[in-house]
């Protein structure tokens, strides 16, 4: 590049990204090395487009490649937490968990430019999990370290949050009032208060009014698919946008970084990467892996070298470990009211009342509740007509025009604690384009984690049957299918260097010019909670220590 640099940044979403800007503003020259494609929201997304019901658009290097390891036998007593659809039957139709997929997107901004807006504290009982309950680790800083990071956070993405919220304790208002919550919404908080619970809502990073050049949100309740208009607050339109405005920071989309070379004074030297010319080198005076959960362990342990036999930054054994997924729920019902679920916000409220690690009976691990039409992509006609409606033909037809904007969704997320088979590791025998090793996703859902399913399942199909709805046609669960957009832990973070990758500032134990600033670093996945606005306040506390 014939530029010097005093930080190279691997990954550019939510830690990455956040770090970019904090030293940019700072006036360090920093360079930004991004896998994947960059996407212009006014020309690529298609929620204004014929054919936006497609989903989020696919560019070439947008999607990761990895494989599964072998998965755990399901049990003929467990039937009724198996994934199923009133059309197509069980989703899985083996006899094994089945790996279908990791929702990312790689690309400048991450998987930001397709996540629904939640922006979301984490609660502070679930950062105790070790010495409180036994389980997983302790998150070496504490709620009120973390706390004027997340003020700084939520105000640079713009936040619109409740003006209350117990569960996550604030020192100040949300920068913008909650979003008005939408019909389906309204239906769903009598069944939660029917059932003594609160629905609320949700803190989302999306602008309800104008800010800069950014529109307001339209609720066309197409998050998920990518915002055209700029009002969700993803990294590329955030942190990014300002990072680069500062003249101290480059983004080069498609570059691949294969390796990480290192000095023999506990220090990195710098990173190799390919893009379309050939494979390059680049010294790195300071390096930040913000790879996500998966792909940063997969590099470190690709980057073996005589300093460092078993992997980069592994001295520990722990990179790789740890690793915690989404553990889902979800129920799909129609109500005999025309509801408009089809529009609106994905997730404009939410349940927090069995959150706290010790809110669920007999169960360590807490979970969350929110509506999923959109998630579950019931927003337009053409899966209503896949999966909602039965049959073809002129009765096909009049049933669509009939139920179109009556399913009511409700989905659990719950707490994902560390265990000795989940983990990630580098594939034997499968390479990628550029012969490293792909990573291997190892998943397994324990005893506990299937009681906690086993909650959600139970709570979702009573929160439904007390709206009215009727006649649940199709059900999601990590029971029986890992599908996770948040992975976690894989690089844990913590006080000693003999069970932890990083330190309470993301910094390597013995890599001094090495930090790790993403979902890998969390020591416990909390109760359901988003993890974007956590990352970036971890990635912003980080930045002000270096």
């Amino acid at each position: 590049m014939g530029k010097k640099y005093d930080v190279v940044i691997v990954g550019s979403g939510a830690g990455g990204g956040t770090c970019a800007w904090a030293l940019a503003k700072k006036g360090l020259h920093v360079l930004i090395l991004e896998a994947g494609p960059k996407y212009d929201p006014f020309v690529d997304y298609r929620a204004d487009k014929p054919n936006w019901e497609e989903g989020f658009p696919v560019k070439p290097g947008s999607q990761g490649k990895y494989v599964f390891g072998k998965m755990q036998p399901l049990s003929v007593n467990l039937t009724h937490l198996r994934s199923w659809n009133h059309v197509s039957g069980y989703l899985n139709q083996s006899d094994f968990r089945l790996g279908a997929q990791y929702h990312h997107v790689r690309a400048v901004g991450g998987s930001s430019l397709h996540f629904t807006g939640e922006a979301h504290r984490f609660n502070p009982l679930s950062m105790k999990m070790r010495s409180r309950f036994g389980v997983a680790a302790d998150w070496p800083m504490s709620y009120q370290d973390l706390e004027p990071y997340y003020r700084s956070a939520e105000m640079i993405v713009g936040v619109a949050g409740p003006d209350q919220d117990v569960y996550h304790p604030r020192s100040s208002a949300y920068p913008y009032k909650a979003h008005p919550t939408g019909h389906s919404s309204a239906i769903l908080a009598r069944g939660f208060k029917n059932k003594g619970l609160k629905l609320i809502e949700n803190s989302l990073a999306v602008l309800p009014q104008a800010r800069g050049n950014r529109l307001p949100c339209n609720y066309c309740n197409c998050c998920l698919k990518g915002c055209p208009r700029t009002d969700k607050g993803s990294i590329d339109v955030t942190y990014l946008r300002e990072a680069v405005a500062t003249g101290f920071c480059d983004i080069y989309p498609e570059r691949v970084v294969t390796g990480i070379k290192t000095l023999n004074n506990d220090r990195i030297k710098g990173v190799q990467y390919k893009d379309h010319k050939g494979e390059h080198f680049i010294d790195a005076p300071i390096l930040v892996l913000s790879a996500g959960a998966i792909e940063t362990p997969r590099l470190l342990l690709a980057s073996a070298s005589q300093h460092s036999p078993n992997g980069l930054a592994n001295e520990s054994g722990q990179a790789g470990k740890n690793f915690m997924e989404t553990l889902l729920w979800t129920s799909n019902a129609l109500h005999p009211n025309t509801i408009g679920s089809h529009r609106g916000l994905p997730v404009d409220s939410i349940c927090w009342d069995y959150n706290a690690p010790n809110a669920i009976p007999g169960v360590i691990g807490g979970c969350r509740f929110s509506p999923s039409v959109a998630e579950s992509d019931l927003i337009g006609p053409v899966n209503y007509a896949r999966r909602v409606v039965k049959g073809w033909g002129q009765a096909h037809k009049q049933s669509m025009r009939q139920l179109f904007g009556h399913v009511l969704s409700l989905s659990g997320i719950c707490e994902s604690l560390p265990h000795s088979q989940s983990f990630i590791d580098l594939d034997p025998s499968q390479k990628d384009v550029h012969a490293i090793p792909l990573a291997r996703i190892n998943s397994y859902v324990d005893e506990m984690a299937i009681k906690r399913i086993e909650f959600m399942a139970k709570m979702c199909r009573e929160i439904l049957n007390e709206t009215g709805a009727q006649d649940i046609f199709e059900e999601f669960s990590s029971y029986d299918i890992f599908s996770s957009t948040h992975v976690f832990g894989t690089c844990r973070m913590g006080e000693s260097p003999a069970d932890s990758v990083v330190d309470t500032f993301c910094r390597s134990h013995r890599w001094k010019n090495l930090l790790i600033v993403d979902g890998s670093v969390f020591p416990s996945s909390g109760g359901g909670e988003s993890p974007g606005l956590t990352i970036q306040a971890l990635a912003l506390r980080a930045i002000d220590h270096l």
